[in-house]
Order: C-alpha cells, then sequence, then structure tokens
C-alpha cells in the first residue's frame, strides 16, 4: 500500500477512535499537511466538523464547545505557526480544566531541521500546559500500526477528560502524497478491521470515609461557619452544596460561576451579595468566621478573596477539590481531593439529620440579613440610576435572559460586575467565563462555540477591548449560522485601570493603562452579518436585547459608557450597599 492510502488508513483508524470514544465535534483550518486527519474527520457520520480560518478563534471555539458540553472537543491544524496559533486556549483549557485534543500535522522527521518550509519545532510544543503529549509515529497500514492510532486516540479522549480535565497534544508526521492518488479509493470512515473498543473506567475521585468524618466532625464543632463556592460547572453540584448548606446553617458564598446562584435547588442559605458588603470593615471583623468549606477555583470576588486570607489564622478552611490545588492564599488547613459532589454527598449521609444549633441560627441569621439588606439596597440605587452604568447591565439582564439561558462573561470588568450585580434567582441560568488564566483573549470565540448547542439563547457581555482582540470570532458564527446576542460595553479603552492605583497617576495612565482605541463597531459587525444596535437608554437597552434573544443570528447591543463616571457610580452603589448594612447589623 502507498504512502497515501497509508495515510488515509490510519487516520481513519485515529478519527474513529476518537467516535467510539464519544467525542462529537472537531474544529479544523485550512492546510495541506493536515489532509489525512480532515478528510478521515469530514467523512465520519459521528462527527461534526466545524471550519475555522483562524486557528486562535478554532482553539477558543472547541474550548467553548467543551466547557458548555462537558465532553472533549478536537481542535485540528496543519504544520508550522498555525500550531503556535492554538497556544492561548491551550493555557485557558489547562488551567479552567476543560478537555481538549489537539491534534497539530507535522513534516516528518527527515524534513525537520533542514529548512523545510512551514516547518517548526512542534515537540513538546505546549511544554507543560498540555496533560499528555504524544509524537505519533510515521503512519503505516499495517495492523499492529492501525491498532496504536486507535489505542493513543482511546488513551487522548480518556486523558482529557480524567480529573483534573485538560489539553493533550498528539503530533501527527504525515508523508507525501498526503492522500490516496488518482483511482484510489478511500477507506470506510469506521475502520472495520480495528479491535474491540477499549472500556476506560475513569471514576470521579471520591473521598475515603476517613476523610469524610474528619470533615463531618470539624464542621460539626464550628458554630460560625461558611460555604464559599468558587467556580466550578460540575453537573448536579448545585443541589447536593444547597442540601449542604441548609444542614449545617451555614452561610453559602455563590459566585455566578459556581452555578449555585441562580437554579430551583435549595437556595435557603444561598448569599449573591457578598462582595458589596464584604467591602465594609466593621462587618468582616465583626463576623469572623471559625470554618469555612470551600469549593471550586479562587472565587472572582476580591473582597471575598481578601475575607479569606484575613481569616486565614483564626479558622479553619477545609478546600475539596477534584485532584487539584486551587489555594493561592495558602489558607487551607486541610485538603481534601475529592469531587464536590460526591464529597456533599457522602457528606450529607455523615450527617444524617444533624440539627443546627442556636448559635449557628444566629449567625447564619445575621449573614442573611446583610445579605438582604445589601441586596435590596443595590437594587434601590440601581432603579436611580437613568444613565448607562455597566453595573446596571447585570441586573438589567437578571430580569430580561429566560430560564435556561446561558450567560458568558468576559474578564476585566464584566465577570466582576456580574458577581456583584446579577442577583440569585430560581431560573436556572449556565454562567460561563474564561477564568482558568483570566485572558480578555478569544473570549467571542469561546461564546460562540458554547452558543453552538444551547437550546435557550446565549448572552455575551464582554468589554470594548476583548471584544476587539477576538472580533474575527464572529466569523464563526456566520459561517455555523449560529445565534448569539452580544452586550458590548464599550468605555474606549481599558475600564479595569481606573479602579487601581495606575489611575493616581495621570500623566502616563491614558498612554499606558486607559488606551483609548476610537473604534466604530458597527463597522465589526457589518462585515461579519451581525446586526448592530447602539443605545443609550436603558429602554432602549432592554428593547434591544428582548429583540436580540428572539431572533436569529447574531445580535450585537452596543452600551457606550464613560470610564470615570462608571467608577464613581460603583463606588456610589457599595457605599448605599455598606450603609444599609450598617443599619441591619446594628439592630
Amino acid at each position: 500500500m502507498n504512502t497515501g492510502a497509508a495515510n488515509a488508513r490510519w487516520s481513519a483508524a485515529l478519527v474513529d477512535e476518537l467516535a467510539r470514544a464519544g467525542v462529537r465535534d472537531v474544529c479544523a483550518c485550512p492546510g495541506s499537511r493536515s489532509t489525512p486527519l480532515a478528510v478521515a474527520f469530514a467523512r465520519h457520520p459521528a462527527f461534526k466538523l466545524w471550519m475555522h480560518l483562524d486557528e486562535r478563534s478554532a482553539a477558543y471555539f472547541a474550548l467553548g464547545l467543551a466547557r458548555f458540553t462537558r465532553r472533549p472537543a478536537a481542535v485540528l491544524c496543519t504544520s508550522g505557526s498555525a500550531a503556535a496559533n492554538f497556544f492561548p486556549a491551550i493555557v485557558e483549557a489547562r488551567y479552567a480544566r476543560v478537555p481538549l485534543i489537539v491534534l497539530t500535522a507535522d513534516r516528518p522527521h527527515e524534513l525537520r531541521d533542514t529548512g523545510a518550509p512551514q516547518t517548526i519545532d512542534q515537540i513538546k510544543l505546549y511544554g507543560a500546559h498540555v496533560k499528555w503529549f504524544v509524537e505519533m509515529a510515521l503512519p503505516e497500514a499495517s495492523p499492529p500500526a492501525l491498532r496504536y492510532a486507535a489505542s493513543i486516540a482511546r488513551r487522548a479522549a480518556a486523558q482529557a477528560s480524567a480529573a483534573p480535565a485538560g489539553p493533550v497534544h498528539l503530533n501527527c508526521p504525515f508523508r507525501e502524497p498526503l492522500m490516496p492518488q488518482g483511482a484510489e479509493e478511500l477507506p470506510p470512515a469506521a475502520a472495520p478491521d480495528l479491535p474491540p473498543q477499549v472500556i476506560v473506567d475513569a471514576a470521579q475521585p471520591a473521598a475515603c470515609a476517613e476523610a469524610i468524618d474528619a470533615a463531618a466532625a470539624e464542621l460539626r464543632a464550628g458554630s460560625r461557619g461558611l460555604i464559599v463556592c468558587g467556580p466550578h460547572d460540575g453537573a448536579d453540584y448545585a443541589g447536593v452544596v444547597g442540601e449542604l448548606g441548609a444542614r449545617l446553617g451555614f452561610p453559602i458564598l455563590a459566585d455566578p460561576l459556581s452555578q449555585v446562584r441562580c437554579g430551583r435547588h435549595n437556595r435557603q442559605m444561598v448569599i449573591d451579595s457578598y462582595d458589596a458588603f464584604l467591602r465594609i470593615e466593621e462587618f468582616t471583623r465583626r463576623f469572623a468566621p471559625d470554618i469555612v468549606l470551600r469549593f471550586g477555583a479562587l472565587p472572582t470576588s476580591k473582597p471575598l478573596v481578601r475575607y479569606l486570607e484575613a481569616q486565614a489564622g483564626g479558622c479553619r478552611q477545609v478546600l475539596v477539590d477534584t485532584a487539584g490545588w486551587y489555594d493561592p492564599a495558602l489558607t487551607a488547613a486541610r485538603v481534601v481531593q475529592a469531587e464536590p459532589r460526591l464529597f456533599c454527598t457522602r457528606l450529607l449521609e455523615v450527617l444524617g439529620e444533624h440539627a443546627v444549633m442556636h448559635q449557628t441560627r444566629q449567625w447564619s441569621e445575621q449573614w442573611l440579613q446583610a445579605a438582604s439588606a445589601s441586596r435590596s439596597a443595590i437594587a434601590r440605587h440601581l432603579e436611580g440610576i437613568a444613565v448607562p452604568f455597566e453595573g446596571k447591565v447585570f441586573s438589567e439582564l437578571a430580569a430580561l435572559m429566560p430560564s435556561g439561558a446561558t450567560l458568558f462573561a468576559g474578564n476585566s470588568m464584566p465577570v466582576r460586575d456580574l458577581d456583584t450585580f446579577f442577583p440569585g434567582g430560581e431560573a436556572p441560568i449556565r454562567f460561563i467565563a474564561n477564568r482558568g488564566a483570566n485572558g480578555i483573549d478569544g473570549v467571542v470565540s469561546s461564546a460562540m462555540g458554547a452558543s453552538a448547542y444551547a437550546a435557550a439563547p446565549t448572552v455575551l457581555a464582554i468589554g470594548d477591548l476583548s471584544f476587539y482582540h477576538d472580533s474575527n470570532g464572529l466569523l464563526a458564527a456566520r459561517l455555523h449560522r449560529l445565534k448569539a446576542t452580544v452586550v458590548l460595553l464599550h468605555n474606549d479603552g481599558g475600564g479595569i485601570f481606573s479602579f487601581l492605583p495606575q489611575a493616581d497617576h495621570a500623566e502616563h495612565f491614558e498612554q499606558l493603562f486607559g488606551t483609548p482605541h476610537g473604534l466604530d463597531f458597527s463597522h465589526f459587525a457589518a462585515a461579519y452579518g451581525a446586526v448592530f444596535t447602539r443605545v443609550k437608554t436603558w429602554p432602549e437597552f432592554r428593547r434591544a436585547v428582548g429583540e436580540g434573544l428572539q431572533s436569529s443570528g447574531v445580535n450585537i447591543v452596543e452600551l457606550p459608557t464613560e470610564r470615570t463616571s462608571n467608577v464613581r457610580m460603583h463606588r456610589e452603589t457599595w457605599a448605599a450597599a455598606a450603609s444599609a448594612v450598617r443599619a441591619a447589623i446594628s439592630r
């Protein structure tokens, strides 16, 4: 069998085994060297092929797909610098624990380091940012070679999904001719002579009985306890952690990205406005816990993180993490490596019908009173703001978004405003953000990937710099006829820096940090066939977003804001919340 036929047969074996492992999506970019794999994916009936013209966008789109579906997505490119453009999304996938299967085509070994075009060193290109790397053997059509390709594919899918999930990299060299020539037939899309499917049992880690008993004893001994739910996207987790908070009588400080803040689960102890009232020194000093149970990644709220850091010497902090170590402040006294949902389920069984102690009840009631006062004060204050304000966008979205919708938040200020201003509620809302590496790059593409399988509307709330950075991500929406509403918060620069000490040094602030660009994004929308609406009032905002949620395609709703007044309105809102909380806790 000649080289082209061997490439095709070998690629079909690899792709078919990925399908048998449950992978269903591949994002591919045009290129020559990747032809055998691209054709194998295109011919296989189990795969949805998402074509992209830009490798960076393709990888972030795959990230969004995998994040939303909670299953591995594959991404494929040709050799050379194309592979380097995958890097930012791979970094995000590694730190956000998103399963990706990265397939890079390569020149054969004899063409490397010889000046051959479109050839770079791709061996371990992504370093420690992938969980597993394989330099694939050159394709052959022999039974052992086909079994090898299938085996590596199966292991790649298992490795990507195993806790903690993340990206794996298969570097695939191909010799020319890349495909069968002339009248030679392509092999069957599903290879008939592969060995039986290997079943991989990758169970989620569950805490041992001793760890559960120890945690239960510590929690029972605590009378001033808190549960902190940072970013986490585990299925069926919100219900059990809500029950645990109610059973213990511990307030649950729920980051929206934890999926605990909104939904029809038990939210009796869920608090959503902590970011505002944990800025009050007298509150944080008076309400110091003796035990904190933490789930998920580092919370978005800086006041909450500082509060936890301040408690490090005076209370026990128990961190439950699937397989990593989410503790940048080094405050954990005990780390339990277990899947959070399983941990909560087992802990509830051990606790039984443990009654909330009187002192614990008083503690929780005071927290809930502070939270209610803070949320009510924020709502009243926002009602009085008639001018565009970035924080108010998220309280407006809370009233506009239908049950089951997805809200994707950009980094820098949008995700922080989501945390502060989006109230809890019964309607289930899926909250997503790229908080692995917290970068502003690739957000549009990730949101479009998340929208691809969403049954309910998807809203992306994003700042202007982040939107500019990944505006070509809109092409995927046009090519694949996706539907999304983009709320573009346009303050002509880097709004988050206006909250930081850099803002006190005016001489170089705009040049180095404010970075105004003066772009008119209506032209971007026109280039990609998106509907663009610029609004200046809240009635206009509600109408434009409502229309976007009901219509097809991509609808961009731009809200122009001003950075200096935005900072002032944030601080006035926090002050209103502080005044209400002080009054509530002084009674």
